[in-house]
């Protein structure tokens, strides 16, 4: 198995720079200068807008919306429609070398959404993959619990001689989701369901986030010989220098 760089740090990370080290891994490792890199992360409190949002009418007043409820709004770099972050979710992102990588994008969005699920399962949890009727940001690749409420919503970007798969785990705090959604999702018009947002924690009330980023590594450890890494330097610098073109600003 080819070696995958493992980055994790489980300290609140400011969301703008979340985002930008995640899209500045992407574009390291499909440049061939570092080899593909696996990142778990500890969010802080934001709104993740789509392209779709943000030519939205009601793109304003969602930023709004989501800053009067002391979320940041930053725009996400892979994936659709408005998605949340905060400090009880936990962030995973995949940097994958390709020099075709469009052939493989539902086979990377399965491959994902079945390890996650079977991470879940692992704790005991009835996790499946698949849309829930009226979910946030819905997808085919979610993971569910019980058919009933989402607990990990997933998302894609491809370019050239590269991919980037990154997902949200909802570990608890579901109910934040809920609060800060409901003015968000009115104003860009979007119908959704707020008894779908879940959290790991409703389904198992005894599980931490440190026992989730370790039931999703040692997933990953399962198809990958996984090594520990750091940011270094160079992608940190990188990051801070793409962070301006993911916040959000109102038109």
């Amino acid at each position: 198995m080819a070696p995958v760089h493992l980055i994790e740090d489980s300290s609140v990370v400011d969301p703008v720079l979340d985002a930008a080290i995640s899209r500045a891994l992407m574009l390291r490792v499909a440049a061939g200068e570092m080899p593909d890199t696996l990142r778990i992360s500890r969010p802080g409190p934001s709104i993740a807008f789509g392209k779709r949002d943000v030519i939205s009418p009601g793109y304003a007043d969602a930023v709004t919306a989501a800053q009067a409820g002391g979320f940041n709004a930053i725009e996400r770099l892979a994936g659709g429609r408005a998605a949340v972050f905060h400090e009880d979710t936990l962030h995973f992102s995949q940097s994958i070398h390709s020099t075709d990588p469009r052939t493989g994008v539902t086979r990377r969005f399965e491959d994902t959404a079945a390890l996650i699920s079977r991470a879940f399962r692992g704790f005991g949890i009835d996790a499946h993959v698949g849309e829930i009727e009226g979910e946030y940001c819905p997808g085919a690749h979610s993971v569910n619990a019980r058919h009933r409420t989402k607990l990990m919503g997933i998302g894609q970007r491809v370019i050239h001689n590269g991919a980037h798969i990154a997902g949200v785990i909802v570990v608890d705090g579901a109910d934040r989701i809920r609060d800060i959604l409901t003015p968000v999702y009115a104003a860009l018009d979007l119908p959704w369901n707020p008894a779908t947002a879940g959290s790991l924690n409703n389904e198992l009330p005894t599980i931490t986030w440190d026992q989730v980023a370790d039931g999703v590594k040692a997933q990953y450890a399962r198809l990958h010989d996984m090594e520990l890494a750091t940011l270094g330097d160079e992608t940190l610098a990188l990051a801070e220098r793409l962070a301006p073109e993911h916040a959000s600003t109102s038109p």
